[in-house]
């Protein structure tokens, strides 16, 4: 796996297409960054970090996502995408952040104040690299 971020992002895509109620990611800091701005856009219902120490040296970290549907289960993410790759990194100045959807989806940077979302960094007035598109 060479693109840790991708593959979180696949998992909730994959989960959410499939119906299930939770998912469950491999952690590390951003990973549960992206998953706090996606709790607070109101994208998932919340999410649980699982640390299990193995002979206390390989201590790995499980991020479990609990995914939110509609009153008559309908997806409340129809669609998520990575924008910027290890291969191929997008940046866009404070005042190019794009939006998604004309408003109607977020997008998640990561910049020199922490994670946040576009609207969160126009407001901010900082620009940083286009992690995800969510709609």
């Amino acid at each position: 796996m060479t693109d840790p971020i991708a593959d979180m992002l696949t998992r909730i895509r994959n989960a959410t297409n499939a119906r299930h109620q939770r998912v469950d990611v491999p952690g590390s800091k951003l990973k549960i960054e992206i998953a706090r701005t996606l709790q607070k856009e109101g994208y998932v219902q919340g999410f649980k970090v699982f640390e299990s120490a193995e002979n206390n040296q390989n201590a790995s970290t499980t991020i479990r996502i609990f995914l939110k549907y509609g009153p008559r289960g309908e997806r409340v993410i129809s669609g998520i995408s990575r924008v910027s790759r290890p291969g191929q990194r997008i940046y866009f100045r404070r005042d190019n952040v794009p939006t998604v959807l004309a408003g109607l989806g977020s997008n998640i940077l990561t910049t020199s104040r922490g994670v946040m979302t576009g609207r969160e960094a126009k407001e901010a007035g900082v620009g940083g690299e286009v992690l995800c598109n969510v709609w």
